[in-house]
């Protein structure tokens, strides 16, 4: 590998310099930020759903009932349609 070709070839496209725009005077923005109201209830219902418990105890309990009772049924259309949906997904 020949550096020294490489470095006239850079030379004459001239791709080690940078290129400064010019300045057009001082000009004074601020940057600003707005939320729109759909951001702002989304990340309000983020928040309630953050703070909230994955685990329903209640349904937890009223189902272990069902259970020990032994009147707790699921139809098998129910069972084949959770299993379609997790295969197929």
């Amino acid at each position: 590998m020949r550096i020294d070709a490489y470095m006239q070839v850079n030379q004459i496209y001239q791709t080690n310099k940078t290129k400064n725009a010019p300045k057009a005077g001082k000009t004074s923005s601020k940057d600003s930020l707005e939320i729109s109201s759909f951001g702002n209830a989304f990340q309000v219902a983020k928040q309630a759903v953050a703070q909230t418990s994955d685990v329903r105890a209640d349904r937890v309990k009223e189902i272990q009932a069902q259970m020990a009772a032994g009147t707790y049924r699921v139809s098998i259309e129910d069972v084949a349609d959770k299993m379609a949906d997790q295969l197929l997904s």
